[in-house]
């Protein structure tokens, strides 16, 4: 998923959440993109700052981090900011026991759940279509709320 700041022509700013900015720029086109709060199909993207990640390594700097919150064009309130937040934190908590096992999630998770293997927790990749299928079988899975980097993709 892929969240793109937007306006309007009357000048309303507002949020949009899209498979790929592809999607995107399909369902505009479509006219399938428009203003929520006038009902405007004349729409386009906000100027945005990219998504950077931190290195694992490097020590995480809080006012750099409260800065890169301030950068939507509206300013986010404080209760979802917080709840942002919480999230983001009970999220890491919950990976630090879990092992990255990759574009294999389907196959380690229909492992351990036939007893196959140990039971213990795992993240990594999955499509939509592996996860409907693993809960159609019983199998327990949720999405990461938030995008993390695979340890083979970090510095």
């Amino acid at each position: 998923m892929i969240v793109f700041d937007l306006h309007c022509e009357n000048g309303h700013k507002f949020e949009g959440w899209f498979g790929s900015s592809a999607d995107y720029d399909q369902q505009r086109e479509r006219g399938l993109v428009d203003c929520p709060e006038c009902g405007c199909s004349n729409v386009g993207k906000a100027p945005m700052a990219p998504a950077v990640p931190a290195k694992a390594n490097a020590s995480v700097d809080t006012r750099s981090a409260k800065a890169e919150a301030q950068l939507s064009n509206a300013p986010m309130p404080p209760q979802v900011k917080e709840a942002l937040e919480v999230l983001a934190k009970a999220q890491a908590k919950a990976l630090e026991k879990s092992t990255w096992v990759g574009n294999k999630f389907a196959e380690e998770a229909r492992s351990q759940h036939y007893g196959e293997t140990e039971d213990t927790p795992i993240h990594g990749k999955a499509s939509k279509e592996e996860a409907e299928e693993l809960a159609a079988e019983g199998i327990a899975v949720a999405p990461i709320l938030f995008p993390i980097a695979p340890p083979d993709e970090l510095n």
